[in-house]
Formats: C-alpha cells, structure tokens, sequence
C-alpha cells in the first residue's frame, strides 16, 4: 500500500513498502521506504527493521536493465555495487519514476584506462594465438598427419570446389578427359615430376570452367581450368604454373593451410559466434589472415617452380611472361592474378623468374610439342 501526501505545488512525497536486498546474504527484508525533501536534496529513505536507514538520493538512484518481470522494478544506487530494491507496487513506481530524473542513465564507465588495458591485452592475446600459436601447431600437425587422411580431405574439398563452381545445381563442373589432352597433360607432369621427391603421388586435374586459375590441394591433388590453358600462349607458361603448384604439394602447404584455416576458424568463431552474417565475417578475417600465411609459402614455390623448370630445360621466364600479359589485359580483378597477387609482389616475382632463367644449363625445350599442344588446349572438347 502507498501513501502519497501533496503538499501545495510541491512533488509528491510517499510512504510504502520493498523488498530489500543487501546482497551479502539470502535474506529477503520488508523496509519501509519514503521520499524526503531536505535543503540537501531529495532523498529516498530506506528503512530496514533495526538497521539505521539508508539515504538514497534521488539523482544517483538508477533502474537495472533487463528485468523480465514487468509489474516490478529493480532499483540500485549509484556507487554501491550489490544492494538492490525490488518494487511492486504500481503507485510507488511511478512515483518513483516521475521523481528520479536519472532513473535510466547508464551509469559511468570507471577505471577506463584500466579497461582500456585489459581490452588491449584481450586483443593482443588473440592475435597471437591467430598469428603465431595456430601457425606453428599446424606446420607441427602437418608432418603427422596420416597422408591417407590428407588424401581424404583433398578429395572431398574437390568435390565442393566442382559443386561450388557450378552453374546448375545439378551437376559440378565437368572435368575434362579428352584423351589426347589427358595424354599431353600427364607428358608435362612428368617431365616436371620425375625427379621430384613428393610426399605421395600427383592426382591432376583440368576443370571445364573459364576462371584463370590453378591452385593445390591436400594430398597431391593439383587441379587447372580451362580458362588458364585459354589464356597461355605457349605449353610452357601452363607447365610454370603447374611447376609451382607442385612446389606447395612438395612443401605441403594445402595440408598446412587447412589446418591453420580450420584453427584461425574456430578462435574467431569462439569470439564472433555464428550470428547472421558471422560466418561471413569468419571467412573475410580468414581470407585476410590466410594471405600472411601464404607469402613465404608461395616464394618457395616460385624457387621450387624457377628449379624445377631450369632442370627440365624450360625457361622460367615463361612464366612471368604469362603474368605480364595478363596484367596487361587487365585481369588483375580476379583469376590467376589475384591468386598470385595475394602474396608476395607481383613485379618481385616477374623479376625472379626472368633472373632463374640465369640457371639454365642446356638448349631450352618446349615442355610439348606443337601437337601436343593442341591436344592440351583441346583437353575439354
């Protein structure tokens, strides 16, 4: 039950009953509360039996958010962290919230250099274990990671990548076997393989689509589209990129990559969760921690690919004239330029493979023949 007593023009006062909480122990305590208007200010008065009262002023009293029940308000006041006063009674809370101008005021933030600290700390925290923890225990758990397993896992992003680049939902993207092509293909990947110690055998593909690209993926898979064998003008800038996608498998970056995409995703997605759009958030943040993985990566495998190519009597500078002339067509918004470009400077690498030319001790020879040539460029028909 409430009083309210009007005296003139002034503000209500009042006269009721809460439930006291002074959140050092269980006990519920019925206390008596009022409003009391000083020269000081205005108070509420908060009186537990046989406890001196409680002066709370009406300025520093604020409500506690998030309360389910709406026929009660939670009160707290200002610099005490634990006592609270639960209010049911409808004309005392709006009394109440008719005298408390700041009822609903978030209360200020304190110790912010501290919190600044401690936020700090939290980031820096998780960029290590991102940038240093999550790389470190991946290239360890890539040397034990059973190359059954690792086969396993590269045919199965294969067949996402095939579903993924579909344009019906259908069928994947078809992989070309024409067997003249297939042929010629598997003459290129020898004479680039032969004398290379892999980690287990090679399984090459060429994928029916028009993206100008060619990538690794676990356990000796190396896939190349049409689309790059469309934009080379000679067999031997198709074998520079092939000869540097077997210098990830011999390194065993696609089995590194996985397992650091798979760590560096599970931290963010502990941070961001999977609200809508966080799985998008987690595959931007991954891309961008995925590229300063890969620079030291792809830098031994343009050394791998300018050895390899030198060894089997095919000039390197193949490939940097490939990397030339697609800039200079303007594919530097996606394809086998952004591929390269994610890493280490292009012009850097245009440069390195026109110096390993340097290395080369014997007439070149073109990685196939005219025919072969042909074959391969017709591998998908």
């Amino acid at each position: 039950m409430t009083t309210t007593i009007h005296v003139g023009g002034e503000s209500p006062k009042m006269q009721s009953f809460a439930n006291y909480f002074d959140g050092y122990s269980a006990v519920v305590r019925r206390v008596e509360i009022a409003i009391d208007d000083t020269s000081d200010g205005a108070f509420l008065v908060v009186s537990p039996p046989e406890v001196e009262a409680l002066y709370w002023r009406l300025d520093d009293i604020r409500v506690v958010p998030d309360q389910a029940a709406n026929d009660t308000i939670i009160l707290a006041y200002k610099g005490d962290r634990v006592s609270r006063l639960s209010i049911s009674d409808e004309e005392t809370r709006r009394i109440i919230t008719a005298r408390c101008p700041n009822l609903h005021k978030r209360p200020t933030v304190e110790n912010r250099g501290r919190l600044a600290v401690w936020s700090f700390g939290a980031v820096a925290s998780v960029a290590l274990i991102i940038f240093g923890l999550v790389p470190l225990l991946a290239d360890q758990l890539a040397e034990y990671l059973p190359p059954k397993g690792e086969q396993a896992l590269g045919d199965a992003t294969f067949e996402q990548i095939r579903a993924a680049l579909s344009e019906t939902d259908l069928f994947p993207v078809t992989i070309c076997e024409n067997p003249d092509g297939v042929a010629a293909l598997d003459k290129m990947q020898a004479r680039l393989s032969d004398q290379v110690d892999l980690p287990y055998p090679l399984t090459v593909h060429v994928l029916d689509h028009d993206l100008v690209n060619a990538f690794a993926l676990p356990g000796g898979r190396v896939v190349l589209f049409r689309g790059l064998i469309d934009a080379a003008d000679s067999p031997d800038e198709v074998a520079g990129v092939f000869a540097h996608e077997i210098g990830h498998v011999v390194n065993r970056d696609p089995a590194r990559g996985a397992l650091r995409s798979a760590g560096s995703v599970g931290v963010l997605g502990l941070l961001f969760g999977d609200f809508a759009g966080g799985t998008v958030v987690l595959f931007m943040l991954n891309r961008l921690i995925d590229a300063t993985y890969s620079q030291e990566a792809e830098a031994l495998a343009d050394s791998f690919a300018h050895k390899t190519l030198s060894a089997t009597n095919i000039a390197p500078s193949a490939l940097a004239d490939m990397f030339e002339r697609l800039r200079e067509e303007g594919d530097e918004e996606g394809g086998i330029l952004a591929h390269f470009m994610a890493h280490p400077e292009l012009g850097d690498r245009i440069k390195s493979a026109r110096d390993a030319d340097s290395q080369l001790t014997a007439t070149i020879r073109p990685s196939l023949s005219p025919d072969e040539w042909a074959a391969l460029q017709n591998i998908c028909e």
